[in-house]
């Protein structure tokens, strides 16, 4: 798996680097600025600004230049759900200097499925800004038990069928749900990213990728109150690395095996990472029911651990809350999966935990330079079903 991987993140840097030379590019030819105030949009927080940026991307996706930037000054600007939407005549740039706004009315928001949505786009790139879902209202009124009412909410920032796509330096606060979705894209580029949410905030995964190829997240720090990173069933050649997670739920391949007919998860990457206080560390998790999917490939290298609850778990039982379990075994086949130089302290006992499938076996599964310790005990480690073990140096009573 080592030349797999080395082959992996060659192409993955040499993608991204023709991506950024053809966004960097777009400065030596003709570029058209467009900014929003000039049509319309006000920065006082206060009034609906909705139209006039989509009258911008109007105009900005069907300039006749070679690219287009479209310009947020400093301010706040009230936002409603939008849809930016593909074919455009040239590569666009949002520039965000500003604040984008939710209604304090989470009603308002909360019955859309995404707040900026972007599908059948190429060549977008978002450079700095900040997006203020104010989703903590709908979280409390999801965590009461006096009402069953809520909306389900919207993820803040959305990418669906597109490509060349690239983030940077953008803030995400209080999304009522996912913060950030790439969902059946390519060639994306994530950097420099925070995404920030109460430790208690339901279903606001930081960055969630599925049905996606060759997709790389680089310096985010990502405090949530779901999984920092989730990664869904099609997703193939994907690097993480210096990656800080915590508050949240670790970052997380899965839940799989939610369907039969389901695609694999392969060529997973994260180097270079911190979890603090966290649920989970590194986990890989699906429902104990019958699946094509699989999860082959996967490395976690270099990752430090800070009162982590889970610091290394696969659960093919996984059902939260113990409700509605469909009490079978899981069809996903993990296969090749490396954990090397882990290191730092568990919150619990059970610092590894390996719960197979019993219908498919875990093989391939190998800890290198794994060094986890516990305050108040000793450490242990939890195995059933995994086949073709391989252990370097680990040191806790390991069960493999």
């Amino acid at each position: 798996m080592t030349k797999l991987t080395s082959c992996f993140a060659i192409v993955v840097f040499i993608s991204l680097h023709i991506l950024y030379q053809s966004s960097a590019s777009g400065d030596q030819n003709s570029t058209s600025t467009y900014n929003v105030l000039k049509f319309g949009a006000k920065r006082n927080g206060v009034t609906d600004s909705t139209q006039a940026f989509l009258e911008t991307w109007s105009a900005a996706c069907g300039t006749s230049a070679d690219s287009s930037e479209i310009y947020v000054p400093k301010g706040r600007y009230l936002l409603g759900a939008m849809a930016f939407k593909g074919d455009c005549n040239s590569h666009v740039t949002f520039r965000i200097d500003g604040t984008l706004v939710a209604s304090p009315d989470y009603r308002v928001l909360g019955q859309a499925n995404n707040w900026f949505s972007f599908e059948r786009v190429s060549g977008v790139t978002i450079i700095g800004g900040a997006l203020d879902a104010k989703g903590s209202a709908l979280w409390a009124c999801k965590l009461s038990t006096k009402t069953t009412s809520c909306p389900n909410g919207a993820t803040t920032l959305s990418f669906t069928n597109s490509k060349d796509i690239r983030v940077e330096g953008l803030m995400s606060l209080n999304s009522q749900m996912f913060h950030i979705v790439i969902n059946g894209c390519q060639d994306v580029l994530i950097q420099g990213v925070k995404v920030i949410a109460a430790g208690n905030s339901p279903n606001t995964d930081g960055i969630h990728v599925q049905f996606s190829k060759n997709v790389a997240i680089f310096d985010a720090s990502i405090k949530t109150g779901d999984d920092c990173v989730s990664i869904g069933p099609g997703t193939k050649d994907l690097w993480m690395e210096r990656i800080f997670c915590g508050p949240g739920h670790g970052i997380s391949i899965g839940s799989l095996a939610k369907d039969l007919v389901e695609e694999g998860v392969q060529n997973v990457t994260l180097k270079n990472a911190i979890f603090k206080g966290t649920q989970n560390g590194l986990r890989i998790k699906s429902w104990a029911r019958p699946s094509t999917g699989f999860v082959q490939g996967v490395q976690f290298l270099d990752v430090k651990m800070i009162n982590v609850q889970n610091p290394i778990i696969i659960d093919q039982n996984y059902c939260p809350h113990n409700l509605n379990c469909p009490g079978q075994e899981s069809g996903v086949k993990v296969s090749d999966v490396l954990y090397q130089n882990i290191r730092g302290t568990s919150a619990t006992a059970v610092a590894i935990k390996l719960d197979c499938s019993a219908a498919n076996p875990c093989s391939g599964v190998r800890l290198e330079k794994v060094n986890l310790t516990c305050r108040k005990q000793a450490i242990q480690s939890y195995c059933t079903n995994v086949n073709e073990k391989s252990v370097g140096t680990v040191q806790t009573s390991s069960c493999l």
